[in-house]
């Protein structure tokens, strides 16, 4: 019956060798108080004329001794062999022949000591033997056939003996022993049947696991597989980008009618957009990519909130809001760069959505913590909405998809950098009231004094000589255009040997080299930038852009020493370095 069983589920193999396992298992501790009620009932039993132990009674109890051992030899073979499931039918089956044997020694056991005893001892005996046979149902139970050839061997000599021997009230404890072979056997079936079911069930719940293991690896690689792609396609993505700015920067010093006039400033808006949209999803692609390391180290939270209520001021007036900063004098233990876009995000989420009233920026201390917080008068949050706002792309109140409303990037970009740097985002919210987002850091007791830096916007050089390289065609007529406009001259080249080249051609110094990061083949702007400064003067002032996002490239790149740019680049921006590295180089 429990082979049949075992045979119709699934995982026969693996139950069945579990079951054995089990029988391994609990063999130890019943053999050896086998053993021992086996020579507890040789001291016991009377001795013959001038010997202290009975010869029958103790030559048995050796016999059941050598059994236990063989048992625990046996185990000892089966634990150092450690087989597979594959194999289970032959372990079962030595461990039966050994269990029978040892049955047939507790028959021998019964036939020696009970013929031609009294009562008393007969009943003392058949206790024994009883007790022993039932530890053995817990024992041999696992497999059911294993203890009935333990069981039936030792126990059937008790019945021959009720049957012949006449004792007192010997119906009943016929009866009883009839009773107690049915029952004992049934008990074991019915416990083999539960370790069988829980086995199996044991089994299906680890399958299950596994295969949930092994489709959450795949999803995950599948994941990182597609934001690794997108973080190394970033380059390419974000030229187009790039060059359709500089095209648009350089077509703003031709003259034009209001209406061409109008139509570029759609243009450059959408430009904008793009360009917002672009930097968001390569932005979650390096956080999901895990190649965001956070740098904690002490920081004054003042100067990054005034930055970047400054940065946020000209918008909020535009809308008619009050942007309002409360002053802090904390400091906090955290990566200042990650914290800082976070804030950026918070803030610029309050601002776009705040259409009346105001938003406020501050901090509260605690013990050990400080909680940055945006409040903002805007139209709040419906609660069933408030377990998907962090979610990319979902925006609560904008069916439409809006882009002036926001990409619905924000708050993802903020979540995933606020596990990055380990401080927890909260926020609550309510439809009418606004809502306001929380972010915990850990305080510092102090802080570096952080240098505040004017923003100077320098005067343009005329008649720099600056030398462009970069491998897209587009980038590099668009570049010469606009650095043209601004009143330099401009040298553009596709690697770093025609850079060479062409400089040498003219001969002519450059006073800048700007470089796109990424080049063909092994090259890249630092072994360009350096080759031109080793070639023609160590004073040449040097930039970098990237529109790379590959972890060990940018460490190599942040640690070159060059300015490092991201693409798509605002025309202020560039220009704003551009004066500033020349200004630096000719002092």
């Amino acid at each position: 019956m429990a082979t049949q069983t075992i045979a119709k589920t699934p995982f026969a193999d693996r139950v069945s060798s579990e079951l054995t396992r089990t029988l391994y298992r609990n063999c130890p501790v019943g053999v050896i108080s086998a053993a021992c009620v086996a020579l507890f009932v040789a001291w016991a039993m009377p001795a013959g004329e001038g010997f202290p132990l009975n010869h029958a009674a103790t030559a048995w109890a050796m016999l059941v001794v050598t059994c236990a051992a063989v048992h625990l030899v046996l185990c000892a073979i089966y634990w150092r062999a450690k087989p597979g499931d594959e194999v289970w039918r032959r372990w079962l089956g030595l461990f039966t022949l050994v269990a029978f044997i040892e049955g047939l020694v507790w028959a021998a056991g019964a036939t020696w000591l009970t013929a031609n005893s009294n009562f008393t001892q007969a009943l003392i005996l058949l206790l024994a033997w009883t007790g022993v046979c039932s530890g053995g149902a817990i024992v041999f139970g696992p497999c059911p056939w294993t203890y009935l050839a333990f069981f039936y061997p030792a126990m059937l000599p008790h019945i021959y003996f009720a049957l012949h021997n006449r004792y007192p009230m010997y119906g009943v404890i016929l009866a009883l022993e009839i009773a107690y072979l049915i029952a004992l056997p049934l008990i074991a079936w019915r416990y083999s049947a539960q370790l069988i079911e829980s086995a199996r069930l044991r089994f299906a719940n680890l399958d299950l696991a596994n295969d949930l293991r092994v489709q959450k690896d795949r999803a995950e690689q599948a994941n990182l597989a597609k934001s690794s792609f997108l973080a190394a396609a970033s380059h390419d993505l974000r030229q187009p980008v790039h060059a359709l700015s500089l095209f648009i920067g350089a077509l703003r010093h031709h003259r034009m009618g209001r209406e061409a006039q109008r139509l570029v400033d759609h243009i450059d808006n959408s430009v904008a957009t793009m360009d917002d949209l672009f930097t968001s999803l390569l932005d979650i692609s390096k956080l999901d990519a895990g190649t965001v390391q956070a740098r904690p180290q002490p920081f004054a939270i003042a100067p990054m909130l005034g930055r970047i209520c400054s940065e946020f001021s000209a918008e909020a007036s535009q809308k008619g809001i009050r942007l309002m900063l409360v002053g802090c004098t904390l400091c906090v233990d955290s990566d200042s760069l990650l914290v800082e876009r976070i804030a950026r995000n918070l803030v610029s989420n309050a601002v776009r959505h705040t259409v009346r009233g105001r938003v406020l920026v501050g901090c509260r201390r605690s013990a050990d913590s400080v909680r940055f917080e945006v409040w903002d008068t805007g139209p709040g949050i419906p609660a069933h909405h408030h377990a998907l706002i962090f979610q990319e792309f979902f925006q609560s109140g904008n069916p439409e998809r809006d882009r002036a409303r926001g990409l619905g990037l924000g708050l993802a970009i903020v979540q995933r950098l606020a596990g990055i740097i380990g401080a927890p985002v909260a926020f609550r919210s309510e439809p009418g009231e606004g809502s306001v987002f929380s972010l915990t850091l850990p305080r510092a007791a102090i802080a570096p004094q952080e240098a505040v830096t004017p923003l100077v916007v320098p005067s343009v050089r005329r008649g720099a000589l600056i030398v462009v390289v970069d491998d897209e065609q587009m980038i590099r007529e668009a570049m010469a255009s606009l650095l043209a406009g601004w009143g330099y001259r401009v040298v553009v080249a596709g690697s770093g040997a025609q850079c060479c080249e062409q400089i040498t051609a003219l001969a002519a110094t450059p006073d800048l080299v700007i470089s796109d990061y990424r080049l063909r083949g092994a090259e890249t702007g630092v072994s360009v930038i350096g080759a031109v400064r080793q070639a023609f003067g160590g004073g040449i002032a040097g930039d970098q852009h990237a529109g790379y996002a590959i972890a060990e490239r940018m460490t190599e790149a942040e640690a070159s020493g060059f300015l490092l740019l991201h693409k798509p680049l605002a025309n202020a921006k560039l220009r704003a370095a551009i004066g500033n590295l020349l200004r630096a180089a000719s002092n």
